[in-house]
């Protein structure tokens, strides 16, 4: 075989990687924003009143757990593909302490219809309205919020001031850039550097929004309330150094607690006595009735 035979077989060879690695990197980023929309049924022993929510061009599905006017509420903002349902045990040790609280399903997943998820993006208009909707439901009463991952991202991607008098951040990427690329190494190595461009680019045509639009650590000096930055010291979808940044980046007050082996999973459930001192003790702190 000679040499220009020799070429064009290495180019075809050649186009063909491009293509199926083309190909492959839309189909990963079709499941990466897929919508994860099912029934969310409330626990028996919860004594939940559902609500619905009017939220951008959809109905936001919640619960609201109301302890009277005399207690403080929390909004609680689940993780990505999960639903309010993964915030039942953190509702339930807030009323013990004393906390109404509402919890509701982001556009895109459980109840909450959406075409796709969007990191975030769109996610914050969920987040706003709810918190609208407790202004308006309990009036004269402060209001926290508990973001997981995901929920986070929504309260940092909305307008800024946040409204909220107490904010607590788990797990909360600060880079969409970094954070696509930590969970592309999880699980293909070092294919990562590959595939992360690949994936970003499709940011514009799925999304319609820019890598710059989902930077949540640009947001968090403005937040305009206390935030307490929680995170796992064996995190390796948002690590460690990550969440150092976006602590650094917050204006006082402010704390961190980092979650001694702790991965990127449920801090309560990992750690219940330590949450209840941090995250209560916050919460208890900044949302006490002003006299």
């Amino acid at each position: 075989m000679n040499i220009r035979a020799l070429q064009t077989r290495a180019l075809i060879v050649l186009g063909i990687s491009v293509l199926a690695g083309g190909a492959l990197s839309w189909w990963l980023g079709g499941q990466l924003v897929k919508p994860v929309n099912h029934k969310v049924a409330a626990p028996a022993d919860l004594p939940a009143r559902s609500v619905s929510i009017q939220g951008r061009g959809h109905a936001i599905a919640g619960w609201w757990l109301d302890q009277g006017s005399g207690s403080p509420a929390v909004l609680l903002l689940h993780s990505l593909r999960a639903d309010r349902l993964s915030m039942v045990s953190r509702a339930q040790l807030l009323m013990q302490n004393g906390f109404s609280v509402l919890l509701i399903d982001l556009q895109g997943h459980g109840e909450t219809p959406g075409d796709t998820i969007t990191l975030g993006w769109r996610e914050s208009d969920d987040a706003h309205a709810a918190l609208d909707w407790l202004r308006l439901s309990a009036p004269s009463r402060r209001v926290g919020v508990i973001g997981c991952s995901l929920g986070g991202a929504a309260v940092l991607l909305g307008p800024q001031p946040s409204g909220y008098d107490a904010v607590v951040l788990e797990a909360v990427y600060p880079r969409v850039s970094r954070a696509v690329e930590n969970r592309i190494r999880i699980r293909l190595g070092p294919l990562a550097p590959v595939l992360t461009p690949l994936l970003l680019v499709q940011l514009q045509p799925r999304l319609h929004i820019s890598v710059a639009d989902l930077e949540p650590i640009r947001a968090i000096a403005k937040l305009g309330s206390p935030v307490l930055v929680v995170a796992g010291s064996n995190d390796e979808h948002t690590t460690l150094g990550e969440s150092r940044e976006l602590f650094v980046a917050a204006s006082p007050p402010k704390e961190l607690w980092i979650v001694g082996g702790a991965r990127h999973e449920d801090f309560l459930a990992f750690d219940p006595a330590g949450y209840e001192h941090h995250v209560v003790a916050f919460l208890h702190q900044h949302l006490r009735p002003v006299a």
